[in-house]
């Protein structure tokens, strides 16, 4: 796990991949508390069915922060359309339900080309340090710490610069980020793969994903869902 408060990071500017969900969202506001000179959120489009709504809360959660040193969402675009043609993420077709293993959520190199694109972005724009919000509980091959090192070195390297790519939060559960980040405001955070009317379906894999999180941290749910 990397320090937020690292002394020779803490005087620069900074970045957080971000998305609408709990975790990057909380991650977000802890770095902003944290008093770097300059805090970038990075919100990547790839043309995800659930995107639109996603980026819509988002720019809800920021304003909600008004905080001096948060910049202006960035907004950066990898189109996966050609990579995964009728995937359910692309189409919202037979959407992973509330039954669903992680495993069926998992998207294909999508953390290659996020952290790519944002280590780029940040080498390009003078950001010393980029924080992703990834937890102890991420099963993937591309969450892993020998993979995070091998990007920030080959991305760095690809333009001889030292952008450091932080997990504060790759010991944590969700419980745990959820409780540290029960003052923000997490009713502008979104999570779900399927959004219905605007809102939080209630019945697909995150959605499930995001309301134990809050039973677990005997926290408050602040959603609302389409399907209670």
């Amino acid at each position: 796990m990397n320090s937020i408060t690292s002394k020779e990071l803490i005087n620069y500017p900074t970045a957080v991949l971000v998305s609408g969900g709990l975790d990057s969202a909380i991650l977000l506001a802890d770095m902003v508390n944290h008093k770097f000179p300059k805090v970038w959120p990075i919100f990547i489009q790839c043309g995800l069915y659930w995107e639109k709504t996603e980026l819509h809360y988002l720019k809800k959660f920021i304003k909600a922060l008004k905080a001096p040193n948060l910049g202006e969402l960035v907004v950066l675009d990898i189109p996966v359309n050609d990579l995964y043609k009728d995937h359910w993420s692309l189409t919202g077709i037979n959407v992973p339900d509330l039954e669903s293993p992680d495993e069926a959520v998992f998207l294909p190199g999508r953390n290659v080309l996020l952290t790519a694109k944002s280590l780029l972005w940040c080498n390009l724009n003078q950001v010393k340090s980029l924080s992703l919000a990834v937890l102890e509980s991420n099963p993937f091959p591309d969450a892993t710490d020998s993979f995070f090192l091998g990007m920030e070195h080959a991305i760095n390297e690809s333009v001889s610069g030292n952008v450091k790519l932080l997990r504060p939060y790759a010991g944590m559960h969700k419980t745990d980020v959820l409780k540290l980040g029960r003052e923000a405001p997490l009713e502008y955070t979104f999570s779900c793969i399927y959004p219905t009317n605007g809102v939080h379906c209630g019945k697909c894999n995150k959605c499930a994903e995001r309301k134990n999180g809050f039973i677990n941290a005997s926290m408050k749910d602040p959603t609302s869902y389409f399907y209670e």
